[in-house]
């Protein structure tokens, strides 16, 4: 009696019934076809072994599927299509049946970076399922984010969110872009949550697979560790496969590569060489951000005779938050007492209206911000009695402004996580000619740090150089013509340049001295 042989993937791609037709152009697709092999633990040709050692690191030869495996790919090489294939392909040829409860269903979750993201995917998996009779006819149901096979198994795309895997029997899960997750409202890690959010859904499934594929980025998160740990080890469980773009596909022209190369040789080695750029660094630790949140604290009274500062992010209202920070200071100490955000969508003006009336309950009159669409943060501010002036300080200043009070323990936040999540994910980055620059990581958003790092610094800047103190009357002795400061320094002086100074607000001249402030 002889074992029936598994159809493969690769027997799936040779069908004109199945997959074929996608793969007119075989020659193109010849390194997807030996990581394929690999992935399913499928013999490799004498052709493709030099291809697998270049790509893992490795000398032995896969023996069985990987479990886990991470592909790290140059940009255009082709990872979204091949996610998708393998999503169908897991879905329909692998009985999931006697490892779920009745009336449960299994599911193979596509995770994407964003909405945009899970779109290409989504589009690819369609295409794969209606335009094959024999798949079209397994459709119980579509969604608009979900097909539900009749094998008890549903092919279902997702944002990446932690939260996504909850409540599901996962039989597959692959992971699209995983180096450009965003962060979430709690989360600065998002990549390493998602998939520790992951593994307990798939734990009753014995031969489910995790598949995470995305073009290289900073060195760290979970795409670093695996291929810190787990590339070239021969005998590992867990599959690497790292790959230049020409290498996974070689349609995309060198010239292009080229040109990349020549306009920002950082980048373009990232996104078309598959290498982990080293010019990019978190800006700050995390347990330093948290070591600044006062726990419980969500905002603070106004209290009299305190001078506060207000730094305002502005926004359209369709896609970033407009935000809104006020802050003190407390001898060198500087406390965060407000933060507000409005997230897209909103209305411009009535979130102006509502700024300015946080503004005036301290006592504020004008606030500082960028200098976003031209003239109308500054025509919506004053139509609400408040003046709005345009910063002088570009936001890699502010942050850098920003990190000393940080790392001194000088700073007191609010307890705001997302907050602290925008802090712990914002990049130093150096250009070629040594400046360092400090923004959100790529896809992500800052509107909340910018404007704790804008109102942290006008503080920050008020303590430093205090406002002159208006001579009082009565200090005017008619006794030798002499004044003095509140400092109790002595000046001679006549009457007239006396109350010339006085009337001033201290700006003028000091008698005997030149210009003196106190």
């Amino acid at each position: 009696m002889t074992t029936r042989r598994r159809y493969t993937l690769l027997d799936a791609v040779d069908d004109p019934q199945l997959f074929a037709p996608w793969f007119k152009d075989r020659s193109s697709w010849a390194s997807w076809f030996a990581f394929l092999r690999a992935l399913f633990g499928l013999p490799l040709s004498a052709s493709e072994l030099p291809l697998y050692r270049e790509c893992t690191g490795r000398t032995d030869l896969p023996t069985a599927p990987a479990s886990e495996a991470w592909l790290i790919c140059g940009r255009r090489a082709g990872k979204s299509f091949v996610l998708a294939l393998c999503a169908v392909y897991l879905a329909r040829f692998f009985n999931y049946r006697r490892h779920l409860a009745p009336g449960e269903r299994g599911t193979v979750m596509v995770i994407a970076a964003d909405r945009k993201q899970s779109r290409v995917v989504l589009r690819f998996i369609r295409a794969l399922l209606m335009q094959v009779p024999m798949l079209a006819r397994m459709i119980e149901r579509e969604t608009a984010e979900s097909f539900d096979l009749n094998n008890s198994v549903t092919i279902e795309v997702a944002t990446a969110s932690y939260r996504t895997t909850r409540g599901y029997s996962i039989v597959a899960a692959l992971l699209d872009e995983l180096a450009f997750f965003r962060s979430d409202d709690s989360s600065a890690n998002p990549d390493n949550e998602i998939i520790a959010a992951i593994k307990p859904a798939m734990a009753t499934i014995p031969n489910a697979m995790l598949l995470c594929a995305s073009s290289p980025y900073a060195q760290r998160g979970a795409l670093f560790t695996a291929f810190k740990a787990h590339f070239g080890r021969d005998g590992d469980p867990v599959l690497v496969w790292r790959a230049p773009t020409r290498t996974m596909n070689p349609t995309v022209s060198q010239a292009t590569v080229d040109a990349a190369m020549e306009a920002d040789p950082a980048s373009a080695a990232s996104e078309y060489l598959a290498q982990f750029r080293t010019d990019v660094e978190t800006f700050v630790a995390r347990d330093v951000v948290e070591a600044a949140v006062t726990q419980g604290r969500f905002e603070l009274p106004r209290v009299e005779r305190t001078r506060y500062h207000a730094f305002c992010d502005p926004s359209g209202g369709s896609s970033d938050s407009m935000t809104l920070c006020i802050a003190h200071t407390a001898g060198n100490r500087v406390i965060v007492d407000v933060i507000r955000e409005r997230r897209a969508p909103f209305s411009p003006d009535a979130c102006v209206k509502e700024f300015a009336d946080v503004l005036k309950s301290y006592g504020i009159s004008k606030v500082v911000g960028d200098r976003y669409a031209g003239e109308w943060p500054r025509e919506a501010f004053r139509k609400c009695g408040v003046e709005y002036r345009v910063g002088d300080k570009p936001k890699s200043d502010l942050y850098l402004g920003l990190l000393p009070l940080l790392n001194s323990g000088r700073v007191e936040l609010l307890d705001h996580k997302r907050l602290v999540a925008q802090l712990c994910t914002l990049e130093r980055r150096t250009s070629r000619a040594g400046k360092d620059s400090i923004d959100h990581v790529p896809g992500g958003h800052d509107d909340i740090a910018n404007a704790v790092a804008g109102a942290t610094a006008l503080a920050a800047q008020a303590a430093a150089h205090p406002q002159p103190k208006i001579v009082q009357p009565g200090i005017w002795s008619k006794n030798g013509g002499w004044i003095s400061d509140p400092c109790g320094n002595r000046a001679q002086t006549t009457t007239q340049k006396f109350y010339e100074y006085y009337n001033s607000g201290g700006t003028s001249n000091w008698p005997g001295s030149g210009p003196r402030e106190w």
